[in-house]
């Protein structure tokens, strides 16, 4: 009798979730259902099932974080998330962890079964292979160096049918195999690569930035691109006493998709500023015309407000596009803490009503920059603005510039509510917000996206360091005029 395949369900009981189990039963599946990540994990050492679909979210925990627990432990599990809504950042976020896929409503039963049934295929073509024979025949190095010209065209061949590229490294970043995808991908059909090092075969810069990369360790997601418009996710995976395993799948389709959806967003947002505009201005009129009463005063400040914070949102969404369209050429030479000290000025009447110490140390040894004055002035405003925002009553801010080997660091600190560990890494994605602060404080959702993409631009660097219930730091690292 042929062994069906398991599939694990972890989800928070819904009708969703019946209507998987009842899809991939009708499919011919094996289904077990686990509602905690406790009784999932059990499932796991009892029985290691050929598929997960894991929630967004399962008791409070994060689906991504999840899924990371059990990549580490099982690499080439594929992975499927489930999302109650799709929104731009899950597709990247989906690629950044290695996950095989998502689902998302609306769904009918041929869609759940079609999805399952195709990162099977892709697990049992990369996975199943990458797990066995590359254990079993590179073991070692002093097995590698003894291995037969038979052992290598079988291994080559098994390679070859492989529809993902892949390239075994050695530890100097010599060729030991390259699948007939990496070829075609890099277009060096008929080249002997074998014992070439990777960087002297391919000219792509991208390629040179992820060898470039390899001391950081295991990559999950580098994105290489080509002058045609191909985009592929390339993964990263040492190997003990070998090398290391890079993969390559193609996300064009992604990446296309996430344009269409900038796209959209960007004409959108520009179609609606003109009548809000003019609703604004109405709105002043109105009072004009003779005395409101106290209730139509409260619901014309409403309105105002309301309006207000829409127009934001669109300024926001049309920065964003501008800056990730590649329109912010603008570029002159700036001191840093001359704009620090303007945008700290601005804030001193939000910072003596909220009655917060604010504290700044700016160093006297600064070097010049070249940069757009108007989006670093932008930058420095939003994390200064978020820091105060965020920092109750009687709280601390601190903001701190110096020099460190001719980089200018920014640290602007706070002692708000901090942020789950969880979500930090997804803290810079549009459009979201902390769990723990998406109710109580308002907010777009885009302005720390905003502040990746200006630091960015200017080849600089941007994170955050956070504790529950200590506050955050952000810290931005930009290069500096000699």
């Amino acid at each position: 009798m042929v062994k069906r395949d398991l599939v694990l369900l972890v989800l928070n009981p819904s009708s969703m979730l019946d209507l998987m189990e009842r899809a991939l039963r009708a499919a011919g599946f094996d289904v077990a259902v686990a509602n905690a990540v406790s009784a999932m994990n059990k499932s796991v050492d009892e029985s290691i099932p050929s598929l997960i679909i894991i929630g967004e979210n399962l008791g409070g925990l994060d689906g991504f974080s999840i899924s990371s627990e059990l990549l580490e432990r099982f690499p080439t599990l594929p992975i499927i998330l489930y999302t109650d809504h799709d929104t731009t950042g899950f597709a990247k976020s989906v690629l950044r962890f290695g996950l095989s896929g998502y689902l998302y409503p609306p769904l009918k039963m041929d869609d759940i079964v079609d999805e399952v049934k195709r990162c099977l295929i892709r697990a049992r073509k990369l996975g199943d292979w990458l797990r066995s024979e590359v254990k079993r025949t590179t073991s070692s190095l002093a097995e590698k160096a003894k291995m037969s010209e038979a052992e290598r065209s079988k291994l080559e061949a098994i390679i070859a049918n492989i529809q993902d590229g892949v390239i075994i490294l050695d530890e100097g970043h010599r060729v030991l195999f390259a699948n007939q995808s990496v070829r075609e991908i890099f277009q060096i059909e008929g080249m002997d690569i074998s014992g070439r090092v990777i960087e002297d075969v391919v000219s792509n810069m991208d390629v040179k930035a992820l060898i470039v990369r390899f001391a950081d360790g295991p990559l999950k997601y580098h994105e290489v691109n080509f002058d045609d418009g191909r985009v592929f996710n390339a993964q990263y995976t040492p190997i003990p006493n070998i090398g290391a395993a890079v993969t390559m799948q193609d996300i064009s389709y992604l990446k296309e998709l996430d344009r269409l959806k900038n796209d959209f967003i960007h004409t959108v947002s520009h179609d609606l500023r003109s009548p809000l505009t003019a609703v604004l201005g109405y709105t002043e009129l109105i009072e004009r015309t003779g005395t409101l009463n106290d209730s139509q005063q409260e619901f014309m400040r409403r309105l105002r407000g309301s309006i207000e914070h829409i127009t934001q949102l669109i300024n926001d969404l049309l920065d964003l596009g501008r800056l990730e369209a590649g329109f912010d050429t603008r570029r002159e030479m700036i001191q840093l803490d001359d704009i620090l000290k303007y945008s700290l000025d601005m804030f001193d009447t939000e910072v003596k009503k909220k009655r917060i110490r604010l504290v700044s140390r700016i160093s006297t040894d600064l070097l010049p920059m070249r940069a757009n004055p108007i989006r670093i002035r932008q930058m420095i405003d939003n994390l200064l603005g978020n820091a105060i925002k965020y920092t109750p009553d009687d709280g601390m801010v601190g903001v701190e510039m110096f020099m460190e080997e001719k980089q200018i660091i920014l640290k602007v600190e706070d002692t708000g509510p901090g942020i789950p560990p969880e979500e930090q890494g997804r803290i810079f994605e549009k459009f979201f917000r902390a769990a723990n602060v998406s109710d109580s404080v308002q907010g777009t959702g885009l302005g720390l996206a905003i502040v990746r993409s200006i630091v960015e631009s200017h080849q600089g660097r941007v994170w955050v360091e956070s504790a529950m219930g200590k506050g955050s730091a952000f810290i931005v690292l930009l290069p500096a005029q000699d």
